[in-house]
């Protein structure tokens, strides 16, 4: 277990095993650590972790070196290396990242098999992602390992302050983990980690390609002794793919975001930090209503966050952060004649302080965390005392909520030689319903059986705290129920994982029983007038499994050097809940029952690379048309490829989504794109 030596030796760090005859002198008199095991933890993960990744082998060098990669888990309080941890976390690193033909991070994560993206309009306008046949709700978002969640609504989630040029990696934790996440952290989390260069450099680019589509964007970075600050922006527009019946634009899109971000090293502290700034208009189609076609939102986002990390014998991690969502609803755009406009703000202040030491008997981690959440609008909410005035109209608020969140976790670690359990304890109290402290446990255990081979088991809990767009709204055919139960889910969950170098494949089964779970449901015998109503279903039990592989040609082939890589993953949830037959669903009865998503990579010609993806999805769930009829979502497959020209210092290259021009649907009576064409190319210059 964690047992350090009381004796001070020089430390020599091996990253490479050479074959020279004299390399075994350079350890003589000092101790040795043979690669870095960097770790952090999702909640508070820092911008310098490495992905997680396995060992690989170089054996087409002609020394034949085994390099050892650095190693990073996420999926507990405290940090553990990638073959002790006892929770399975999938990564997106920053290979899989540059090789996606992809516009935002929301079609990024598509080819995460537990994740359900559901798109309303194209470059990320806007997404609901959700994990594991959950709701967009239901997840926590974290950048950097700060909670960005917005108690408004789910459908904001997704403003990010960094253009996907700048993201490191994407990890994804699937499944309740409440005393890792707190609240909203139901079904699982996503965390993006940005990346911040080493050197001094400066990089720029830019893309554009069908429906007026256009993206360009910089970031400059100075690195100046310990510290080091990067600053980027980004603008994008789109003329949108489709119209409404009056002629005008109604999937048009255009937004800007600027982001800082910085570190500070030394031998007793790290500091990071960062502030980030996004915003955005787009032609909102039929997103909230079949009967209106020129729907118009416009939203804000600024986000701040300060971290640290001690280096002493106990490892202190606290945060500040807060963040701001400003959102415009136009039922019809441009005119607020007929309908007022739905203006909102939020804001999300945080205090968090995770620590963790190491004793005789594992290692043991403690902490928690106060979040405040305040809203002020025009249509959600209790009446204010005192109204406040929304800039740049000549209206106020005058309706409002403040909650405030308080959690308390504790969590223990036993790692042996092939055995890992990590156990602990998440108490929560909201203000929001005088609830009391409620207790959600959790346990994972793996067992490393040898020959690459390793099995797990999970047992958590976990709860969400209604938005307030579940309490609070009840205009336009909505009506919400202020008085909704928090949610609750416990999940089972148990896998096998093999990894060798070339390999890497897991399966796993997992149950969800989830109580009081929110939704919003229509009773279609009402007619085309009844009303959507926030609710609470009693129940909502889940059964799935997911199969998943990856294959690094080039180690298993050496060869040859045209195959990269391939990885193929599958999906399958069932689910049963209590609804009668009348009624239709607008999130939670709705769910991916298939999914199956691949990719393949090839090297063509000296730096000229090719990647080509596939994806089959099949929903269960119906929607509602324009002219008021209940129709049943239908599968569909995509295809998307990209072609590149990857040199040191520039990038060229041409993408193509949905390049077999299906036509399909992810949510509602909202058309998605046919084939859309990128051309593009990116320049780095080192200061």
């Amino acid at each position: 277990m964690y047992n350090s030596n009381s004796i001070k030796r020089n430390l020599l760090v091996f990253k490479h095993f050479s074959h020279k005859k004299y390399a075994l002198f350079a350890c003589v008199g000092k101790e040795v650590k043979i690669s870095v095991l960097a770790v952090c933890v999702l909640t508070y993960a820092n911008v310098n972790c490495i992905s997680a990744q396995t060992y690989k082998a170089d054996t087409t060098t002609a020394q034949k070196e085994l390099t050892l990669e650095e190693v990073v888990v996420t999926g507990s309080r405290a940090p553990m290396s990638i073959s002790q941890s006892a929770r399975m976390v999938t990564v997106l690193d920053r290979s899989d990242i540059a090789a996606a033909p992809v516009q935002s991070v929301n079609d990024l994560l598509k080819y995460a098999v537990g994740v359900d993206v559901r798109q309303r309009g194209a470059i990320g306008a806007q997404t609901d992602i959700s994990v594991r046949g959950g709701t967009n709700e239901q997840i926590t978002i974290l950048l950097n390992g700060i909670n960005i969640c917005d108690p408004q609504t789910g459908h904001n989630v997704f403003e990010l302050p960094v253009d996907i040029s700048e993201i490191e990696r994407i990890e994804i934790l699937e499944g309740p983990a409440g005393r890792v996440y707190g609240t909203s952290s139901l079904v699982g989390a996503i965390n993006i980690v940005t990346k911040i260069a080493a050197n001094s450099s400066v990089d720029v680019h830019i893309k554009g390609g069908s429906y007026g589509y256009l993206t360009t964007g910089g970031r400059a970075n100075v690195v100046s002794g310990k510290w080091n600050n990067q600053i980027s922006a980004n603008y994008t527009k789109s003329d949108g793919y489709t119209r409404a019946k009056g002629g005008n634009l109604n999937s048009d899109y255009e937004g800007g975001r600027v982001f800082y971000q910085g570190n500070y090293n030394n031998e007793n502290i790290k500091v990071n930090w960062h502030a980030g700034m996004t915003t955005k208009g787009f032609g909102s189609n039929t997103f909230y209503s079949s009967k209106f076609d020129n729907q118009y939102e416009h939203v804000a986002k600024i986000m701040t966050a300060l971290q640290a990390e001690t280096k002493g014998v106990i490892h202190f991690r606290p945060s500040i952060y807060w963040n701001r969502n400003y959102d415009r609803f136009e039922l019809i755009r441009g005119s607020e004649a007929k309908y007022k406009f739905n203006y909102n703000r939020t804001d999300v202040f945080g205090l968090n302080l995770n620590s963790y030491f190491d004793w005789t008997l594992g290692r043991t981690a403690f902490g928690g965390e106060f979040r405040n959440e305040d809203l002020i609008s025009g249509n959600l909410g209790e009446p204010l005392n005192k109204t406040r005035h929304i800039h740049g109209t000549d209206r106020n608020y005058t309706l409002g909520l403040n909650r405030s969140n308080l959690s308390i976790h504790l969590e223990h670690n036993i790692i042996l030689n092939r055995f890992t359990l990590s156990a602990g304890v998440i108490a929560v109290k909201n203000t929001w319903n005088e609830m009391n402290f409620q207790f959600y446990p959790g346990a994972d255990v793996s067992y490393r059986l040898g020959s690459g081979f390793s099995i797990y088991a999970s047992y958590n809990t976990s709860l969400r705290m209604p938005s307030f767009t579940e309490l609070y709204y009840s205009l336009g055919g909505y009506k919400a129920d202020k008085y909704l139960k928090p949610e609750e889910m416990t999940s089972l969950e148990g896998g096998i994982r093999y990894n060798v170098p070339g390999i890497e494949a897991k399966v796993s089964v997992y149950h969800h029983h989830g109580k009081n779970m929110i939704d919003w449901i229509k009773n279609t015998s009402k007619g085309n007038d009844a009303e959507w109503e926030s609710v609470n279903h009693s129940k909502v039990n889940a059964l799935g499994f997911e199969i998943s592989s990856r294959f690094n040609l080039r180690e298993l082939f050496p060869a040859q050097n045209v195959f990269n890589s391939f990885q193929v993953a599958y999906s399958y949830i069932n689910q049963d809940k209590d609804l009668e037959s009348n009624y239709v669903s607008h999130y939670a009865l709705e769910y991916l029952r298939h999914k199956l998503v691949s990719k393949l990579n090839l090297h063509i010609y000296k730096l000229l690379n090719f990647s080509t993806s596939y994806r089959y999805q099949y929903r269960i769930g119906n929607y509602t048309d324009t002219q008021g009829n209940s129709r049943q979502l239908k599968p569909y497959s995509l295809v998307d490829a990209r072609l590149s020209w990857d040199a040191p210092k520039y990038a060229l290259y041409i993408e193509g989504n949905n390049i077999l021009n299906k036509t399909y649907y992810d949510y509602g009576d909202v058309p998605q794109p046919g084939f859309w064409f990128m051309a593009g190319g990116s320049i780095h210059f080192n200061l």
